[in-house]
């Protein structure tokens, strides 16, 4: 089914790495998006506010390009980034590379009708009649859910849109509050989902007390739901918004995050010195031990883990 007959229906009801490599390099390790089957690099392409930071929209399109090429192949954009300017971007690449790529988007309406006009819209931008996953952007808290899930809310839109294969996968995602992602994640169908996994944010409880098990992080809470559930994890935030730069190595911490039980990491890469970087990272990537992974939780500053918390938790992904 196509966009318009979609639409028709629906409104019915830092390594060292070479900067510029002359040949194409060894392709990613791969990984299965959950249940659905889909095969992904551990690295995704995130096209929100860092690859808007590229001015030039030529600029854009040769990173994107350049991405592409290191066999980071996974590209997650959204309807509302850059009020369009990403999807457009994106559309541009994927006129002529839409097959070599996974291609996920994200909707912040919260009726099925406007979800179904943002889709539709997505859909025009992206230059594709038929997406990979198409996540619902942002879950905020309970009382967000309660709209999501309502009659007549964007979930209704999404089943429909999986339904009639204008996408092959439905997810959601969340940076501001596990509980909440936990709660979706329980009660509905969703295939995927996207959280902010890092070694800042393991261990923040609700009550800002720093506590190694991490009883209210997304690791603790929403995570194992997803596993359980054999839900494709898409990591993101796993740098903190640069509130963890400085604070650890790069390759420790994209490691943290590539060692939980998740498909791949999907980060923002506003130059191609990190999207070389990022993608000898994953190429060269080592699983860390549970020992390993605490350490480097317990080497973070709790001053600095307080910060990145209340900064996600009221932080809008533009």
């Amino acid at each position: 089914m196509n966009r318009r007959q979609f639409l028709g229906t629906l409104s019915a009801g830092m390594l060292a790495s070479p900067l510029f490599a002359t040949e194409r390099p060894k392709g990613l390790p791969v990984r299965t998006l959950g249940r659905t089957g889909i095969k992904v690099p551990i690295l995704g392409f995130g096209s929100g506010s860092r690859f808007l930071m590229y001015q030039a929209e030529d600029k854009a399109i040769e990173a994107l390009n350049r991405a592409i090429d290191l066999g980071i192949t996974y590209i997650d954009t959204a309807h509302s980034y850059g009020d369009g300017k990403s999807e457009q971007r994106v559309g541009q690449v994927m006129a002529t590379r839409r097959k070599e790529v996974t291609l996920a988007t994200k909707i912040a309406a919260r009726t099925a009708d406007g979800a179904r006009r943002q889709i539709e819209l997505s859909l025009k931008r992206l230059n594709t009649d038929q997406l990979d996953v198409l996540h619902i952007h942002a879950l905020k808290n309970m009382a967000d859910l309660a709209a999501i899930e309502a009659p007549g809310g964007v979930l209704e839109a999404l089943y429909e849109a999986r339904e009639r294969k204008v996408t092959r996968a439905i997810g959601i995602t969340c940076h501001a509050d596990p509980a909440a992602l936990q709660a979706a994640l329980e009660r509905h169908d969703f295939d995927c989902t996207q959280m902010a996994l890092n070694a800042g944010l393991a261990s923040i409880t609700d009550d800002m007390k720093i506590a190694p098990a991490g009883s209210a992080s997304f690791e603790r809470l929403a995570l194992p739901v997803a596993t359980r559930k054999h839900m494709g994890v898409i990591a993101m935030k796993v740098f903190g918004q640069e509130h963890l730069v400085g604070a650890a190595a790069p390759e420790k911490l994209l490691a943290y995050a590539l060692s939980l039980p998740v498909s791949l990491a999907s980060v923002g890469m506003p130059q191609l010195e990190l999207i070389e970087r990022n993608a000898t990272l994953a190429r060269t990537f080592t699983s860390l031990s549970l020992r390993e992974r605490n350490r480097l939780v317990d080497s973070i500053e709790a001053g600095r883990k307080h910060a990145m918390h209340h900064f996600f938790r009221d932080h809008e992904d533009v």
